[in-house]
């Protein structure tokens, strides 16, 4: 696109945005200049605390209530930092519109996504009821929302994720804006959807001529999408230029990094008569749905359908699949944590038929690490306090001295100062809050460790650390894991051996390189392109 043809649309100049704390001015974003042109695509980048986001949210005036901005914004003749609310919602909406990571956040549950498309047409536009049910219903064929006669008068919760984002999307272009704003608007969906979402916004970007500014961490999906990047550190600009500048000649060390921080490495698989750690045989979980003072009868649905799965000692397993094909599911049944039919076997043992009790040594040996550290760490304990309550079940004889000790060395195992034992979880990052829950998981000193998207929330950097770090202690201490992800790339880096999984089945297994060098399913070539189109 030749950049001498394109008119700026948007200007913005020292930006800056403040936020008053108890503790003093926090200087969230530290004065950013930069245009954006008509038709173009521009990816502000960063990781997490970058300001990328709160740049965004300055300029469209939805800072939280403690926020202030300084410098200029300029639509036009408005200057949106520093416009009042009738100036700002002649814009917001209309001309420069935004859609968000979380679609379930940002959509009201309790109206119909036809009513929540509509309000804009009626704000801006003074349209009729009938003339915006007429609109809303070409924005939802234009974004492919299938059956939208029927899907117009459904709640949010009756769609999938990346139907959600799709409404999203339609509520954005309801009145063919010039500058459409998304933010992370991929991070949460699947391979898949996330290749369709994007290549439908590409495809409306190029009817409407409209400027597209791509907040995100993942450098993957801005070197799919982008013309020109920022990159973003504390606030701060610190390289920008065209795809190619920095993608081909970074010149910040920074930079550098974050181009550097894609999963690598190859993991050797087990000796073939390594020792079974943990087995699943014919695994079926059925979910009762539908039953209750509401409803007549009830229906059930298979969750995970005649799964076989095998774990041997230092192996790695990736479960990979879309949101609903069964894989958190499995590690849970794998467990002996959910209601299920098939065999079971740890070590040795035929753990089939234990009830609570009985399963409770066998308890310690097998652990789970979830996707979000943050809701899975109680708020009101401390550090201390979580990774050392299961030794409190599993081995009560322990002083309180012996348990500090033991704390001490699980958070100097996940590369954490011991002191962060007095201190609480919302004191820590993301990537942290992730080391003391495999801290948690690794006191107890197991053998098998389930990992259920344990680096999906993560920026790319702390997701290497993370990789890293579970990486040295599997080696240390002769760990099984089975990582389940739909992140094919860590998956990749992590796993000796893949399975993939389908509406409950495991449609294709193997040697990793094996899967993504030679994948023989439809469904395993459609991930694997999705994943790595870029």
């Amino acid at each position: 696109m030749d950049n001498t043809q394109m008119n700026t649309v948007l200007t913005v100049k020292d930006l800056k945005v403040t936020f008053t704390t108890p503790d003093g001015d926090v200087e969230a974003v530290k004065g950013v200049s930069f245009d954006v042109k008509k038709g173009e695509t521009l990816a502000i980048v960063g990781e997490s605390g970058s300001g990328k986001s709160q740049t965004m949210m300055g300029i469209m005036g939805l800072l939280a209530s403690n926020g202030r901005v300084e410098g200029s914004a300029r639509y036009g003749a408005v200057d949106l930092a520093h416009a009042g609310l009738k100036d700002l919602n002649t814009v917001r909406g209309s001309k420069i519109t935004m859609i968000f990571q979380e679609p379930m956040t940002s959509l009201d549950p309790l109206y119909t996504i036809g009513k929540q498309i509509a309000e804009p047409l009626r704000y801006h536009r003074g349209m009729s009821k009938s003339q915006a049910r007429t609109r809303v219903l070409e924005l939802l064929n234009l974004v492919g929302i299938p059956d939208p006669n029927r899907r117009i008068d459904s709640y949010p919760h009756e769609l999938s994720g990346g139907q959600r984002q799709r409404v999203m999307i339609a509520m954005a272009l309801a009145n063919e804006p010039d500058v459409l704003i998304a933010d992370e608007p991929t991070t949460a969906l699947d391979v898949t959807i996330q290749a369709q979402i994007l290549d439908l916004l590409a495809g409306l970007q190029k009817r409407f001529g409209m400027a597209i500014v791509l907040i995100t961490h993942d450098l993957g999906v801005v070197k799919h999408v982008a013309d020109r990047v920022i990159v973003m550190r504390r606030g701060e600009v610190v390289e920008q230029g065209s795809r190619e500048d920095i993608f081909e000649r970074p010149t910040a060390d920074y930079t550098k990094m974050l181009l550097a921080a894609e999963p690598h490495g190859v993991k050797a698989p087990p000796a073939d008569d390594a020792p079974i750690m943990l087995e699943g045989r014919n695994v079926v979980v059925d979910f009762n749905i539908g039953s209750g003072f509401l409803f007549r009868g009830s229906k059930t649905f298979r969750a995970v359908d005649n799964v076989s799965l095998t774990l041997r000692q230092g192996q790695t397993i990736g479960v990979v699949g879309e949101s609903g094909s069964g894989k958190s599911t499995l590690g849970r049944a794998l467990l002996r944590l959910l209601a299920s039919d098939g065999r079971y076997r740890f070590e040795t043992t035929d753990i089939s038929l234990l009830d609570r009790g009985q399963m409770r040594p066998y308890r310690r040996q097998m652990q789970l690490v979830f996707q979000d550290p943050y809701g899975s760490l109680s708020p009101r304990q401390t550090v201390g306090e979580i990774i050392t309550e299961g030794l409190y079940v599993h081995e009560p004889q322990l002083t309180k001295a012996d348990r500090d000790k033991r704390a001490i060395a699980a958070l100097l195992e996940v590369g954490l100062d011991p002191a962060a034992r007095n201190r609480y979880p919302h004191e820590f990052s993301g990537g942290q809050r992730q080391r003391i829950a495999i801290a948690r998981s690794i006191i107890l000193k197991p053998k098998v460790i389930i990992l259920d998207e344990p680096t999906s929330a993560l920026d790319r950097s702390v997701q290497l650390q993370v990789i890293e770090l579970l990486r040295d202690l599997q080696e240390k201490h002769g760990l099984s894991y089975v990582f389940i992800s739909h992140d094919l790339s860590v998956v990749r880096a992590m796993s000796d051996h893949v399975v993939v999984m389908k509406n409950g089945k495991i449609v294709e297994q193997g040697a990793t390189e094996a899967i993504f060098e030679r994948p023989a399913e439809d469904y395993t070539k459609a991930l694997i392109a999705a994943a790595f189109a870029h």
